[in-house]
């Protein structure tokens, strides 16, 4: 059953940073849920994922072609006809909308047409000299109170991570081979 479980909500309800694990089986599903995961992320459909875990699951990838996902990530740059008809899919769905922003332009344009709950950053568009970090809280400044941030950070470090939390950052997204490193024994301030 497709969006039983709220993204949005298994972010917000704890006291620091959230951390999603990228996955791609049930194996490694369930070492995140057991090291303090309060998501996963997946590139496709869940599969067997879904049954290995109570976490909820945020799928890359077309919604109509993902299957056992609760959220699911949308590009914000897209052409702003066919990224209205893409939301009003996803939300037909019973799923929540991650709409995926790399520059100030895509964020101000997206919060005139629509007016998400949750916004994935990316550092995609890193600018000469800036690293990924500094790109992520820049980006970040430009997102309205009372709206959920994801970063989306491959190689963050444990400083990275912390460094996001303090900016208000409400979750990250880690591959399962980087949460040991990134969290230790327990999540930053959990």
């Amino acid at each position: 059953m497709d969006g039983s479980r709220r993204l949005s909500q298994a972010i917000a309800e704890g006291d620091g940073i959230s951390v999603l694990v990228e996955v791609a089986d049930a194996v490694a599903a369930q070492a995140a849920q057991d090291q303090g995961a309060e998501g996963l992320v997946v590139r496709g459909s869940a599969g067997t994922i879904r049954e290995s875990c109570e976490l909820p699951v945020l799928g890359y990838g077309r919604a109509d072609e993902l299957g056992g996902i609760d959220a699911v990530v949308v590009d914000g740059s897209e052409p702003e006809d066919s990224l209205e008809a893409v939301i009003a899919g996803v939300h037909d769905r019973g799923l929540e909308c991650v709409l995926r922003v790399s520059a100030e332009d895509d964020l101000e344009d997206v919060l005139e047409l629509v007016d998400p709950e949750i916004f994935l950053l990316t550092a995609d568009e890193v600018e000469d000299g800036q690293s990924p970090l500094e790109r992520l809280l820049e980006l970040l400044a430009d997102v309205p109170a009372g709206k959920l941030a994801i970063a989306e950070f491959a190689g963050a470090s444990h400083d990275d991570v912390v460094e996001l939390e303090r900016a208000g950052v409400d979750a990250v997204i880690v591959s399962s081979s980087d949460i040991g490193s990134l969290v230790g024994d327990t999540l930053p301030d959990h």
